[in-house]
């Protein structure tokens, strides 16, 4: 069985983001989205993607960003993954998978079956789907799970990941209940909303690989 691929997002520090790439870290997100606490501007986030080495993939995190601004994000971060994670249409993802070489991602909130199934649509216009637990103020980073169980017996169309809430102590657990093949964690990794803690980085990174 493959080893747990494991994204820490919402880095915003070098110190962070060296704390991910020590704990072995398969991928590291950067958020360009200002009502987030976890917000790193262009200028921040191409700078902290110069420090990551080239076995890290680098995720820059997008919320329903107009084209032209999103080009210039790409462009000025130089991801490996976009994940997008507002109302975005399949269209839109399947038009940026066509004309570049990243990967393409999309986070959508699990409150139910019908809301897996409803993710399929995503099938061909993203390489993966990230389960996340259902929007409140803001999409994502609410340190909330969702009920794990909806997973089981789920026939996924594509390759998917699980967030929403994953913490060093919850991380095994939720590997081992769901399957899920990448974790992805930043609020349960904090002392403070978007400050985070390099010890939790390093002991989630070892759980999930249950170490």
């Amino acid at each position: 069985m493959p080893e747990t691929q494991v994204k820490i997002c919402g880095l915003s520090t070098p110190e962070a983001i060296d704390a991910a790439v020590a704990a072995r870290a398969t991928h590291v997100g950067l958020v360009h989205y200002a009502p987030s606490p976890r917000h790193v501007t262009l200028e921040q986030g191409a700078a902290l993607r110069a420090r990551v080495p080239r076995d890290v993939k680098v995720v820059l995190l997008l919320v329903n960003e107009q084209p032209l601004p999103m080009v210039q994000a790409i462009q000025a971060v130089r991801p490996d993954v976009v994940q997008f994670h507002g109302g975005e249409p399949p269209e839109l993802l399947a038009l940026l998978k066509q004309s570049t070489p990243l990967e393409v991602w999309k986070a959508v909130g699990v409150s139910n079956r019908e809301s897996l199934e409803r993710a399929q649509r995503f099938k061909g216009a993203a390489d993966m789907l990230l389960y996340d637990a259902p929007a409140k103020q803001l999409p994502g980073g609410t340190g909330l799970a969702f009920d794990w169980s909806l997973l089981a017996g789920f026939e996924h169309t594509m390759p998917w990941g699980l967030a929403g809430g994953l913490t060093p102590e919850t991380v095994a657990r939720a590997v081992a209940e769901t399957g899920a093949g990448l974790v992805d964690a930043s609020t349960g990794l904090e002392s403070a909303p978007g400050v985070k803690d390099v010890d939790k980085i390093a002991a989630f990174c070892r759980a999930a690989r249950g170490g």
